[in-house]
């Protein structure tokens, strides 16, 4: 049994207080396995557990809102015995405040630059896998109209391609690829002795970066470098792209902005 995000949630406050039977912990680790939100989650959900089980001492409340909640303690009307520790109480609250979104901040930025990290590096090595096979195109170009008909059946969403490539770039045939956990198109072009490998996939539940995108063409794109290859992902509605090459970065961001829908 696979589980959907919503149930996997629900599951998550039994996991953290060890209330979970090891076939439901297992369904659930298998899903935050595969679902970067749904381990988002957890992740946030454990350091807010660990920030009230530890108290946050590193960080206390300000002076001037110890002062105030002092007053408010000193001018009510019936002292009860329980002001006595309300005080230190706020104070944790305070400090909770004050120190669970910059973690939660920090925490967020690290599994999200680990997730953008994830995806180029699958996309690279998808790249490397068809640029080194011994048949590496399943399919010969006849160009686009022939290409991306191939697909029909093979894949459960119709690949939209907007580049169908020229006498710089020529498209060279396409292969069924796969990108993570999902089939993917793989579009296959040349510029001079370089490998261009345009992978086209469905989008939802990616971990997309959301910073760091640059405007490339009618793009926003990201892009970067990793081991020699230049790498640019972006998604169009329901669709992402994936384009590497160890071409010139430059050339290949020419590239890239061809694939604009409209260009």
């Amino acid at each position: 049994m696979s589980l959907g995000c919503r149930e996997a949630r629900a599951r998550l406050l039994d996991d953290h207080r060890g209330r979970l039977e090891p076939d439901a912990w297992r369904e659930l680790a298998a899903h935050l396995a595969t679902c970067a939100d749904c381990a988002h989650q957890n992740e946030v959900e454990r350091l807010l557990d660990d920030a009230l089980d530890h108290r946050l001492p590193a960080r206390p409340a300000p002076a001037a809102l110890r002062e105030r909640i002092a007053a408010m303690g000193a001018s009510a009307r019936r002292p009860r015995r329980w002001h006595g520790a309300l005080v230190p109480a706020l104070a944790v609250a305070a400090a909770l405040v004050l120190t669970v979104p910059a973690l939660v901040y920090r925490q967020t930025a690290a599994l999200r630059a680990a997730a953008t990290a994830g995806m180029v590096d699958e996309a690279v090595a998808d790249h490397l896998r068809i640029a080194q096979a011994q048949r590496p195109l399943e399919v010969e170009s006849g160009g686009i109209h022939q290409v991306r008909p191939w697909f029909e059946g093979r894949l459960d969403f119709a690949p939209v391609v907007p580049f169908s490539g020229d006498a710089t770039v020529p498209l060279r045939g396409g292969a069924l690829a796969y990108f993570r956990d999902r089939r993917a198109a793989a579009f296959i072009y040349g510029l001079r002795q370089h490998t261009i490998t345009l992978l086209v996939f469905r989008a939802d539940g990616l971990p997309w970066p959301r910073r760091g995108l640059t405007r490339i063409g009618g793009l926003d794109a990201y892009r970067t470098h990793e081991r020699g290859f230049t790498v640019i992902l972006w998604r169009a509605g329901d669709l992402g792209y994936a384009l590497i090459s160890d071409a010139d970065p430059a050339e290949v961001t020419q590239v890239a902005a061809r694939f604009s829908p409209g260009v």
